[in-house]
């Protein structure tokens, strides 16, 4: 599964330690300044190897991970997840993004198909009456 090279494209690393499905979304987030390698932006050809710190935004997550491995070959996730290491800082955000979030309230939507008498209350309601 290693790669005899020490040094690896970061959109080739990405697909194969399974951050992104494929090589072309992870280009998409290098490309949106979602991926961050010592506060510098990378680009879809930067090189990246073993100890590199890299940060990941999807959304309102933040990852911070250390690559421990470098791999140009998509293997199993357990495989996947060798190739890297959270840091503690970023386990801890994560935790805590839960916990804000669970506290959140819930918003209920009804999504069953509506019966006669709510047609006829929500046509009712578009028309003004």
């Amino acid at each position: 599964m290693n790669n005899s090279d020490s040094r690896l494209r970061i959109d080739k690393w990405l697909w194969a330690a399974r951050f992104y499905k494929t090589r072309q979304l992870a280009i998409k987030a290098l490309n949106n300044s979602q991926i961050t390698l010592n506060r510098a932006v990378l680009k879809p050809a930067s090189m990246v190897q073993a100890g590199d710190v890299i940060k990941i935004k999807k959304g309102t997550h933040e990852t911070e991970i250390t690559i421990l491995l470098i791999s140009s070959q998509r293997g199993p996730a357990k495989i996947a997840q060798t190739l890297y290491a959270e840091t503690q800082q970023s386990i801890e955000k994560r935790q805590k993004l839960r916990e804000a979030m669970s506290q959140q309230p819930t918003i209920e939507v009804d999504r069953r198909k509506p019966d006669r008498r709510r047609l006829r209350d929500s046509r009712a309601f578009k028309r003004g009456e």
